[in-house]
């Protein structure tokens, strides 16, 4: 990939996420804090999943609020095609959409390599052997989804925010659909617009959902 989108890459993993753990910042590539994993129970798309999570990676030790809003109001995914989790952490998502989706290829994307290996591990231990761990120097230029889910690095700030989610977006396939969960204290209401525009005519960005302060927002061709 060029060096645009490996810039692009590197503002990626830090998610709602921008913040610490234990006082280090888990959206670099390789944290520095011990890996201690752990596991933990959590529920998702119906089922009762035993996880493993770690220090150093985004929301280690529970499903966090604006995920789980999100995995509750989205539809129904395609039974089947190529779904991207951008910013994956352990996993939750890409699990997710795996268990409701068998057939899909799901691509889990994170800078951070213990998300990454956490994710995989996570994948097969649910047996889901479609789930595809990258970093965002991994991703093909010409791979297109038809599903974005994404809990994204609003606190990174607005340039890097924008440009992550204009490396991503404009990935959709014609009749692919994005969702992203994003506060609605920290701008969702002001991002929609932006992203309208930003994307230009063809496009569509509205508010999906609203639920516990959070904003689900769609994002696809017209």
């Amino acid at each position: 990939m060029d060096m645009t989108h490996r810039d692009h890459g590197r503002s990626r993993g830090q998610s709602s996420r921008t913040g610490t753990d234990g006082g280090e910042q888990y959206f670099v590539a390789r944290p520095a804090s011990p890996d201690q994993r752990r596991t933990i129970q959590v529920e998702l798309a119906g089922r009762t999943c035993q996880v493993e999570v770690s220090n150093g990676v985004f929301s280690s030790g529970r499903l966090d609020l604006g995920t789980s809003v999100l995995l509750k109001r989205v539809p129904q995914p395609p039974a089947e095609g190529d779904f991207l989790d951008l910013g994956c952490g352990w996993g939750p998502i890409a699990l997710s959409m795996a268990m409701q989706s068998p057939k899909a290829k799901v691509y889990a994307v994170d800078t951070n390599l213990r998300a990454l290996d956490l994710t995989a591990r996570n994948a097969k231990t649910q047996s889901l052997d479609r789930v595809r761990t990258l970093t965002p120097e991994q991703v093909p230029d010409d791979l297109r989804f038809d599903l974005i889910w994404s809990n994204p690095p609003i606190r990174v700030g607005k340039a890097a925010l924008h440009d992550l989610l204009m490396t991503y977006l404009p990935r959709l396939k014609p009749q692919g659909r994005a969702y992203l969960v994003v506060q609605r204290n920290l701008g969702a209401d002001s991002l929609i617009p932006w992203l309208a525009e930003a994307l230009g005519s063809g496009w569509t960005a509205e508010k999906y959902a609203s639920a516990k302060g959070y904003r689900i927002i769609e994002v696809g061709r017209a």
